[in-house]
């Protein structure tokens, strides 16, 4: 299975903390249309906008962005990352993500979620204590629709189908529809029952936090019947790719701690991160991917040893980081880091086998 290597963006609207100039929500939405564009053309694999219903984020329709990106790139894979599923429309996901399919020639796939920011609850009806019930029965009719078309299905929070032609349908054989999942085991054992992939997303911690999450993943698909190795996994965490170690950690702890601290208030409050903390994130046994282009090759070769992952997504530029270091970014990852990766794996798994 190859490697895969990708950025994803939330699209923040954030004062920058240097200049303190506060970007338009236009002048976002275009830098965001930019950023698939040239990791497209640097030969990243996915490109990724996550979904967020408030007044600090772009993506409030991610799938309208994604629609854009695809008439902007050709080779990029085009996904959520994620879609709140338990506050969406199965169907109206189905028919959007489809279109997009379309337009990309067969490039949109779908990371599904529960959403760790919850204001598109209250938003669009839905109660929070029906957090988990929601994402359950919604996912059971998204992988439904993707089964079959007309389609007859039933449950508790949405009226029925009867016979239900939902359209259009993929460009090619299917959609690809993974899993996120946090810190939930019960998220990735059930994952793992249905035979998913899952797409890890990890904010901060050690870069082992994740090992009792794959291991429970894969026994549960395992015992379901399902061939677990087979099964793709991701990694999803936020990293920037610098000139050197010291000249990435300078560009990126100034905006990521004003979106930590101001953009990541999904319980309430944002996290206020001391620069000690952030280099101490950096460092080889944590979780960021952040420093220099060899330092970002090291750890994503660490991931797939410990994890036996098959792509890994970064979120670059988080805080508002003015768009030409993060095209530069992307642009690094894209030529000096991803071909070094997979020819890195590549050679691994020749030996293995």
């Amino acid at each position: 299975m190859a490697f895969e290597i990708g950025i994803m963006t939330f699209g923040e609207v954030t004062q920058d903390p240097v200049t303190g100039r506060l970007p338009s929500p236009r002048q976002r939405v275009r830098e965001t249309i930019e950023q698939a564009k040239v990791a497209d053309e640097a030969g990243l694999d996915v490109f990724g906008v996550g979904e967020h219903h408030r007044t600090d984020f772009i993506g409030s329709a991610p799938t309208i962005l994604l629609a854009a990106a695809a008439e902007a790139t050709e080779h990029i894979r085009l996904t959520s990352s994620v879609t709140v599923l338990s506050s969406e429309d199965p169907v109206r996901v189905w028919e959007q993500f489809a279109t997009i399919d379309l337009l990309s020639h067969g490039r949109a796939e779908i990371i599904a979620g529960r959403g760790s920011y919850t204001e598109s609850f209250p938003l669009f009806g839905y109660d929070l204590r029906d957090y988990s019930d929601l994402f359950r029965e919604k996912l059971d009719l998204l992988l439904k629709i993707r089964e079959r078309n007309p389609l007859t299905w039933s449950g508790r929070f949405r009226a029925p189908l009867v016979d239900a032609d939902i359209a259009p349908r993929a460009d090619g054989e299917t959609i690809p529809i993974w899993v996120g999942v946090g810190g939930s085991t019960a998220s990735a054992i059930s994952t793992g029952r249905l035979g998913l992939p899952m797409a890890m997303a990890l904010l901060l911690g050690p870069l082992t936090f994740h090992e009792q999450t794959i291991e429970l993943y894969r026994a549960s698909a395992e015992q379901a019947g399902h061939d677990a190795r087979a099964l793709p996994v991701s990694i999803n965490t936020h990293g920037y790719v610098g000139r050197t170690s010291r000249q990435a950690r300078d560009a990126m702890y100034p905006y990521f701690a004003k979106g930590m601290a101001e953009n990541n208030h999904q319980r309430g409050r944002g996290i206020e991160l001391p620069r000690a903390v952030f280099d101490a994130q950096a460092s080889p046994g944590a979780g960021l991917l952040v420093g220099s282009p060899q330092e970002i090759i090291d750890k994503l070769l660490a991931y797939h040893e410990l994890y036996g992952i098959n792509r890994a997504i970064i979120q670059m530029g988080f805080g508002g980081m003015p768009q030409k270091e993060h095209l530069e970014a992307i642009e690094r990852l894209g030529t000096e880091v991803a071909p070094v990766v997979r020819q890195e794996i590549t050679a691994r798994q020749e030996v293995a086998a």
